[in-house]
């Protein structure tokens, strides 16, 4: 669990799950070029894929390869167990 908040603490990185939210399946290319013309950052290509990787380590975000591409697509399952914790144990002391 410590790695999806660690994954979150970072504006970048929530700004890639934001952007995986509205357009699921992205390459890195794709991503970078979405953060540049859409919000402004000017983040090289080895830094968004190092933030990708801290997802990915995450549970955040899951890989698929097709030829030489290979596309990232946002996994809610890790918020949703956090969530879900939080809830069942509020549930269970009110």
């Amino acid at each position: 669990m410590g790695d999806v908040f660690k994954a979150l603490a970072d504006p970048t990185r929530r700004t890639i799950l934001d952007e995986l939210t509205e357009r699921d399946g992205q390459t890195l290319f794709e991503i970078r070029a979405r953060l540049t013309t859409r919000h402004g950052l000017g983040s090289s290509r080895q830094a968004i894929s190092q933030h990708l990787d801290v997802l990915e380590a995450a549970g955040l975000v899951e890989t698929r390869r097709d030829g030489k591409y290979k596309f990232h697509y946002l996994n809610t399952a890790p918020l949703q167990q956090i969530t879900a914790r939080w809830l069942t144990n509020r549930g269970e002391s009110a």
